[in-house]
């Protein structure tokens, strides 16, 4: 219950800092919704040409694949 009271003032001030700073907090949460939906794509799509799955992977090499989504998101 202490966390989820914490959690809650760090969203409200997030949202007091985007409102100062003018940033759209929906925009800016779609955009990273898009780059997670990319990048895990990405990895499915990378492990499933390699003959694996996501979830028999080690962090490391799914690290890896990470990486190598988000080079490519920054074209």
């Amino acid at each position: 219950e202490d966390i989820e009271g914490e959690f809650g003032d760090l969203m409200f001030s997030l949202i007091n800092f985007a409102r100062l700073s003018d940033i759209d907090p929906e925009l800016a949460l779609e955009r990273t919704n898009k780059k997670f939906i990319f990048r895990f794509t990405y990895m499915e799509k990378q492990a499933a040409a390699q003959g694996k799955e996501l979830s028999t992977m080690t962090l490391d090499e799914m690290e890896v694949l990470w990486n190598e989504a988000k080079e490519l998101s920054r074209d």
